[in-house]
């Protein structure tokens, strides 16, 4: 029996999705406003986060400033970098018919719209090392108490984040509009993740309301393997941080079975007419 055809489509779809990755990467470096929006957002909010936390910091008894600063970066480079850039990436590639015409080819739906998000994922990828290093090289950063917990918070995070942009372009007429579309749930995340502004200063009934936002389950990883808890209770050790991250953990795989089931559902691979 010859085998050699059934292995022979995985490559061509791995050539072709590593080109559509290439072309979508030189698309991102033409498009100077989404790419500066993406690179200078988390920088020029520097300031502001860090007046915030100081304000906060009677809720933050125990918790590295620098750490807690970083976290934030980066909530705002998943969310700009990733969501927003992608969505308007999206509605550019829909507008312009490239995505209709890679239906016609060999490439999965889930292969196109992945191959899109490749720039934007490794533009806040890039993003989030160099504010670290800048962090640690400035302030001092500690360790994260999990980085195995730190690492799939991101991935759970992009997870989630992914399937909602396309979710969002599919109510996004132009590129110009995406910024208005994109703005509640810009908004939503960064005030509801709980690490803007800690839970404990929320109303019992808004923080539960908060936990339960498609993003925050993710960012609660990300909080809890670098600081060892989610706020909640003390800090723990590593081998202590699986039992609180448990619960999160699931309830981002359900936001994310709920994100691409509805982008599947609702992404609109052509203009309105």
């Amino acid at each position: 029996m010859n085998l050699a055809p059934s292995f022979a489509v995985p490559r061509v779809s791995g050539r072709l999705l590593l080109a559509l990755a290439r072309t979508e990467l030189l698309l991102l470096r033409r498009n100077r406003t989404a790419l500066l929006t993406a690179v200078f957002m988390p920088i020029a909010l520097v300031g502001a986060l860090h007046s915030i936390l100081t304000a906060q910091r009677g809720h933050l008894a125990g918790v590295s400033m620098s750490a807690a600063l970083l976290l934030n970066l980066t909530v705002v480079s998943l969310v700009f970098g990733v969501y927003y850039n992608l969505t308007a990436a999206y509605v550019a590639r829909r507008g312009e018919l490239v995505l209709k015409r890679l239906r016609t080819g060999e490439l999965t739906d889930a292969e196109i719209l992945g191959g899109t998000a490749v720039p934007s994922v490794l533009l806040s990828g890039l993003q989030i090392v160099l504010m670290a290093v800048g962090i640690a090289a400035l302030a001092g950063l500690p360790a994260p108490v999990n980085p195995v917990l730190v690492l799939l918070g991101l991935l759970l995070a992009l997870g989630v984040l992914v399937p909602l942009a396309a979710l969002t372009s599919a109510v996004t007429r132009t590129v110009e509009t995406s910024g208005f579309t994109t703005l509640p749930v810009v908004l939503i995340t960064m005030a509801g993740s709980g690490l803007l502004v800690p839970f404990s200063v929320f109303p019992g009934w808004l923080a539960d309301l908060g936990r339960r936002l498609p993003a925050t389950p993710a960012l609660e990883l990300l909080r809890i393997g670098w600081l060892g808890g989610d706020g909640s209770a003390p800090a723990t050790s590593l081998a202590g941080t699986w039992q609180p991250a448990l619960p999160y953990l699931l309830s981002a795989l359900v936001w994310i079975a709920i994100g691409c089931w509805a982008a599947h559902r609702w992404f609109r691979w052509e203009p309105r007419r």
